[in-house]
């Protein structure tokens, strides 16, 4: 933990009003964790809440505003913590700390009773509460954005990517025959954007967040905590209490591929930024290599069939 982030979000607590009645000397301040951005707990007189300051480049593909709009109303859906403060200028914003929560891992979403469950029930609560995000989270449109940013980047792609991302072709022709339905999606469920009660999992971390095919959120969680089948079908089973058909379980798999498509170039994006939270270029590069294995298999050829027959 840097004194430089501890001093630097000292200094914004001063100027915010969520802590206008705290004396910033006498105020405890924690780093929590977080890829791109500086999280931290803030405590004053038993009251506690989170400050987020945004990373250095985001503004380059994070909409403040969207992010701020849609995290009110996730809050409001009842499956994320109040937001308190949004600066869509500056990025920073403030939001209630979610008490008793546990942050989540894969490890741990793989090995808690009852997560996977959980977290599906929070993304049925989200998908099914008739509410409206900003933006529109397209695919491949996504695809094309990054890849127009890392135009104008030193950057080295994984070698093959170009030739994978033109077999996906296939892919964006059986969604188009099959459009999802739209709903409001949290589209970046990173694990640790998961914190779990026991008894309730709540979901924070809005800036990718936007109207997408629901079944992106499941298969993008299956990723992330790097579920096994009998997790996948916990989540599945909790999701749909009537049990998901083949078109169901075959877009839900589908995503599991172009995720991964997707974050390779996030994390080239990442790498080219010098962002020094990891090494970007192996999780840019393990991620496409998790993606090409699970295009080849004859599975995958099955799933896609099933989307176009819906």
């Amino acid at each position: 933990m840097s004194n430089d982030d501890i001093a630097r979000a000292r200094e914004t607590i001063a100027l915010l009003p969520p802590f206008k009645n705290m004396d910033p000397a006498n105020v405890s301040v924690a780093r929590l964790g977080g890829l791109t951005n500086l999280v931290f707990r803030v405590e004053h007189g038993g009251e506690r809440l989170c400050l987020r300051l945004p990373g250095q480049g985001t503004e380059e593909y994070i909409d403040r505003e969207v992010e701020a709009h849609n995290a009110r109303v996730a809050a409001e859906a009842g499956v994320s913590a109040e937001v308190l403060y949004a600066d869509a200028a500056s990025g920073v914003m403030v939001t209630r700390f979610l008490e008793g929560a546990e942050t989540m891992a894969p490890e741990t979403f793989r090995a808690k009773p009852g997560a996977p469950a959980r977290a599906a029930k929070a993304f049925q609560r989200l998908h099914t509460s008739g509410r409206n995000f900003e933006f529109r989270f397209e695919l491949f449109a996504m695809i094309d954005d990054y890849l127009k940013i890392l135009s104008s980047k030193t950057v080295d792609f994984p070698p093959g990517y170009h030739e994978v991302l033109a077999e996906a072709e296939a892919v964006r022709e059986a969604l188009a025959a099959r459009p999802g339905i739209l709903a409001p999606c949290h589209c970046d469920p990173l694990c640790e954007n998961f914190l779990d009660t026991g008894a309730r999992m709540w979901i924070v971390d809005w800036e990718y967040s936007g109207m997408n095919d629901p079944m992106w959120d499941l298969g993008d969680l299956s990723v992330e905590a790097g579920f096994e089948a009998a997790h996948d079908e916990a989540m599945m089973n909790a999701y749909f209490p009537g049990g998901a058909g083949d078109a169901e379980w075959g877009r839900m798999v589908i995503y599991k591929a172009m995720c991964d498509l997707l974050w390779t170039l996030w994390g080239l994006i990442q790498h080219a930024n010098d962002n020094p939270a990891e090494d970007f270029w192996a999780y840019a590069t393990g991620r496409f290599a998790r993606c090409k294995t699970l295009m080849a298999t004859p599975d995958f050829t099955g799933h896609l069939r099933a989307v176009r027959q819906g």
